[in-house]
């Protein structure tokens, strides 16, 4: 069976406002986990934003008191601009998540 995801919202918000932000959206929505897509050189190697993309994994575990699931984003924007997504960060976002339900029993 496929599962797909779909986009919701972009959260645009900086610092402490991006965490009320999601809070919003944890209360509303009461999910099992989170999916956090972690961005990785092609050949899969750390950079900046992985250390970044990691960090805010942990804040939200944190935070928010549930799973964080670590997915490897490589390539989903790519994939969501060669669909014509008009929110491509929403799109890339909804392909992560497709990602981490494709591995789930």
């Amino acid at each position: 069976m496929l599962k797909r995801g779909q986009p919701l919202a972009t959260v645009a918000a900086m610092g402490h406002a991006r965490f009320d932000a999601i809070a919003r959206l944890v209360q509303e929505w009461r999910p099992d986990a989170l999916v956090v897509g972690v961005p990785t050189h092609p050949d899969g190697a750390p950079h900046d934003n992985t250390r970044r993309a990691k960090a805010f994994a942990r804040q939200l575990q944190g935070r928010f008191r549930l799973p964080v699931h670590e997915v490897d984003e490589r390539y989903t924007t790519v994939e969501a601009l060669a669909l014509g997504a008009d929110d491509v960060d929403a799109a890339a976002a909804a392909l992560i998540l497709e990602q981490f339900l494709q591995h789930q029993p």
